[in-house]
C-alpha cells in the first residue's frame, strides 16, 4: 500500500510546536494581530511529499502564513491548594487568551 505524500511544516510560536497542513485551523496563544490580519509564522521544518527543508538557508525563502479568524479564552480552569488539619486553603482560576488561526497554502 503507497503512502500518500503530505505538504505540512511544523511551525513555532508562542513557545511550542505545531504540525500544520494548509487549511488546517488551529488554536495557539494569544497573538498581537487584528481579526483578519495576516501573520508569518517561524518555519521550523517544511516538508512537501518525500523532500524536506530544514536548513537555515531553505528555510529562510520560505514563509508560512496564517489568517485570523478569531480572538478566543480557553475553559477556565482551577487550582486548589489544600493541606490537611492546618486550616490552609487557597483558591485560583486561570483562563488562557487564544487565538485561531487558518493556515495559508505555503509559500517557497
Amino acid at each position: 500500500m503507497p503512502e500518500t505524500q503530505t505538504t505540512y511544516a511544523v511551525i513555532r510560536t508562542g513557545g511550542k510546536q505545531y504540525r500544520v497542513t494548509p487549511g488546517e485551523e488551529l488554536l495557539v496563544e494569544r497573538l498581537a494581530a487584528d481579526v483578519d490580519a495576516t501573520v508569518v509564522l517561524e518555519p521550523l521544518l517544511l516538508a512537501d511529499g518525500g523532500d524536506a527543508k530544514f536548513s537555515a538557508k531553505d528555510l529562510k525563502q520560505a514563509k508560512v502564513t496564517a489568517t485570523v479568524l478569531a480572538h478566543e479564552r480557553g475553559p477556565k480552569i482551577r487550582i486548589f491548594k489544600y493541606k490537611p488539619k492546618r486550616g490552609y486553603k487557597r483558591r485560583q482560576g486561570h483562563r488562557q487568551e487564544l487565538t485561531r488561526l487558518r493556515v495559508e497554502p505555503f509559500g517557497s
